[in-house]
């Protein structure tokens, strides 16, 4: 027969430890973006700066008016004269390539030595 001894045995006995839940030393990590997700972000901005220009942007248009012609007198191109001379007599103390510019502009000429000799041509006033 077996006989199966129960009772207090004070070498068995150890002292039970609770476990507490302990927060972490570091903090979660902050939310990372994949390089689809970083693609997605830059294109979302470049679409929202896009619309911000043209809606923004926009405000400035041509009107349908012109605006108002410049003054101009007429002259008569004299044998050997240039057009670089004409333009100086115009505008002595102005720039002589912008003048020139808008001679050219004012008489639709193909370019600045297309003038014709004893053609009446009309040369912007300059006060």
């Amino acid at each position: 027969m077996s006989t199966i001894a129960i009772g207090r045995h004070d070498h068995d006995i150890r002292p039970v430890r609770h476990l507490r839940a302990v927060p972490d030393a570091r903090p979660a990590p902050r939310v990372r973006l994949t390089r689809r997700g970083k693609v997605v972000v830059l294109a979302a901005a470049v679409a929202v700066v896009a619309l911000l220009v043209v809606m923004f942007g926009s405000s400035s248009f041509a009107g349908d008016q012109a605006g108002a012609a410049p003054e101009t007198t007429s002259v008569r191109v004299l044998p050997g004269q240039t057009l670089w001379q004409i333009a100086s007599e115009a505008n002595p103390n102005g720039d002589i390539r912008k003048t020139v510019d808008e001679i050219v502009r004012l008489n639709s000429l193909p370019n600045a030595s297309a003038l014709q000799l004893g053609s009446e041509i009309a040369v912007p006033v300059y006060n």
